[in-house]
């Protein structure tokens, strides 16, 4: 207990830290915020319990390259429970890397990692040798500053990404017809459950589900948070694959229902089910605290 209340402080502390350096959102951005409320209660109130998921968060990372243009590297990283006394989960991306370069300097940065870090926290560190040394990894040899904006798409390695994202409510008929038109906009699929709470998954990629994000999350709230993320690696990335993953045909709002004063409290139960029908029956869990029937 002693050692998992230990890592949590020393996790909640490190996040602290990045956060007071790196103020802006597009520098550093908590992925998962469940998680994060998850490890806090766990600090405040003493508990053994371990988080259900890891924390998980992007540092951005703006370098220069010899011939004075800026590349931007992203760094996700998750934290296993027991960092840091085990390495944090880093994955660097840029798409000027092509996918064998991208392999490479993964591997070097975890070798550096093993090699100067037994137990301390190291995501600074991290942070300052991809700084130092990733723009050495795009290959001179592929002349990537010529290159096309959509030569340097295919590069990079493709995400399928689906939010689960929970809301204290959604009446507002702006605001759900935002949903609605942006998923649309941006190729997302998923549902959109009004009423209080209010419930929004959207799946597609990983950009289109990000800038989704940001700006559903600019329009006032109450309280609106991602509940959960599933994030999956595309091998071809084409529309085909796409496809495979999705685990709704479009976005259409779900009305389960409706009873209370405003015809505004869902029935669970019927939401429940159309979870189970679509293989996500253990998300209600992570939404609602207790499992689903």
């Amino acid at each position: 207990k002693m050692a998992n209340q230990e890592a949590a402080e020393i996790q909640i502390s490190e996040l602290d830290l990045l956060s007071s350096m790196f103020p802006y959102e597009e520098e550093f951005a908590v992925t998962d915020q469940l998680a994060l409320a998850e490890l806090k209660h766990c600090v405040e109130n003493e508990s053994a319990e371990m988080p259900s998921s890891k924390v998980q968060f992007i540092l951005n990372i703006k370098t220069e390259v010899p011939n004075a243009s800026t590349v931007e590297f992203s760094m996700s990283c998750a934290l296993p429970f027991k960092y840091p006394t085990v390495l944090p989960e880093i994955t660097v991306r840029s798409s000027l890397l092509s996918r064998s370069q991208q392999i490479l300097l993964n591997s070097d940065l975890k070798t550096y990692l093993m090699q100067n870090f037994s137990g301390g926290p190291c995501i600074l560190s991290a942070r300052e040798w991809v700084k130092d040394h990733a723009a050495a990894y795009i290959d001179k040899d592929l002349s990537s500053f010529s290159m096309t904006a959509s030569d340097a798409t295919k590069l990079e390695v493709t995400m399928f990404t689906r939010l689960w994202i929970y809301s204290h409510h959604i009446y507002n008929k702006q605001k759900r017809k935002n949903i609605i038109d942006w998923a649309k906009e941006l190729s997302l699929s998923g549902f959109c459950m009004p009423g209080k709470p209010g419930v929004v998954c959207v799946e597609g990629l990983q950009s289109s589900c990000e800038e989704f994000w940001s700006r559903i999350r600019r329009l006032t709230w109450k309280r609106i948070l991602i509940r959960h993320r599933e994030d999956v690696s595309l091998e071809g990335g084409g529309h085909a694959e796409i496809q495979k993953q999705r685990k709704f045909p479009t976005l259409e709002e779900k009305c389960f229902d409706a009873h209370g004063a405003r015809g505004n409290h869902m029935d669970l139960g019927q939401l429940y089910n159309f979870l189970e029908e679509k293989g996500c029956a253990d998300i209600f869990q992570m939404y609602f605290g207790v499992e689903g029937h």
